[in-house]
């Protein structure tokens, strides 16, 4: 089954309940969770916010596809309370951010889905988490 890498972040409401909860969703709608990265407190990147995010990783097996898991992963969002304010990159506070980092061996470059996370790499609040966990 193919291994797939996700990060989650949470700066509003309740965010260590928030990502515990998302986690437990995607151990039912996505796969088997086989490992989860400790949460770590970082400033918002991109935008301005008083709100402080935590952020982990999750490893996951997976049956699903790479575009069936987006589509999951969206809907798992909107579940928890995301809402998509902005449609032209400009970042916000959200309830939940739930991003595909890696996908086995593969690469995927198309409109709706980059794998790898073309930004992973720049960005120390999903690099320190996925460190933890990466086999």
């Amino acid at each position: 089954m193919p291994t797939t890498y996700l990060s989650l972040g949470s700066n509003l409401g309740d965010r260590r309940q928030l990502l515990h909860t998302a986690i437990n969703e995607i151990a039912e709608r996505v796969g088997r969770v086989e490992a989860i990265s400790s949460c770590i407190e970082t400033e918002p990147v991109g935008f301005d916010s008083v709100h402080l995010f935590l952020n982990m990783a999750v490893r996951v097996t997976t049956e699903l596809n790479p575009y069936e898991l987006l589509k999951v992963l969206k809907q798992l969002e909107r579940d928890l309370g995301r809402t998509r304010k902005s449609h032209d990159g400009v970042h916000y506070d959200r309830t939940i951010d739930i991003d595909i980092l890696l996908y086995d061996n593969l690469e995927v470059n198309s409109e709706e889905l980059q794998i790898p996370h073309p930004r992973m790499w720049e960005r120390d609040f999903v690099m320190r988490p996925l460190k933890e966990i990466l086999i």
